[in-house]
């Protein structure tokens, strides 16, 4: 077998590694992903002490109130990703709702337990902690524009 043939190969086991991990980690049913700028490199919009709390508290509590994978009850769940910087070096730790598209700025372990509770299962944005909020198009607009830029180039 060439070289060629066996990355070929390794490519389509990962492939089936890939979607096993897909599907037990819940991806199929995110409903939300969260972006939170923790344990920075250079930290400048916080301590990487205070980000670490709220990593830790965002992690554990999504845990607890088992938000983070799909269960009977529940089928959709919420990602979480510790991001090294969101780049807004100020007012942190920032967090990133998707596809919400919503910005908060110091969320504190206290702010985080708002947001989990107002935002993410009561669907209210927490205006306090709110510096920008711009949402991502729906899967629809997004057929809609790729349609439009196929028929444009034609």
């Amino acid at each position: 077998m060439n070289q060629a043939n066996k990355h070929s190969q390794s490519e389509i086991e990962a492939k089936e590694t890939i979607l096993e991990i897909t599907e037990k980690l819940g991806i199929p049913q995110i409903e939300r992903h969260l972006l939170l700028c923790s344990d920075q490199t250079k930290p400048k919009c916080c301590t990487k002490e205070a980000s670490l709390a709220s990593w830790n508290y965002l992690k554990s509590r999504l845990k607890e109130l088992k938000l983070d994978r799909p269960t009977a009850d529940r089928p959709n769940c919420i990602f979480r990703t510790k991001a090294n910087c969101l780049r807004v070096c100020s007012e942190g730790p920032i967090l990133l709702v998707y596809p919400d598209g919503t910005w908060y700025k110091n969320v504190t372990p206290e702010a985080i337990e708002k947001i989990i509770q107002e935002h993410l299962i009561g669907n209210r944005v927490v205006a306090e902690y709110v510096f920008y909020q711009r949402p991502l198009p729906e899967t629809g607009k997004v057929a809609e524009l790729e349609n439009l830029e196929s028929d444009s180039e034609q």
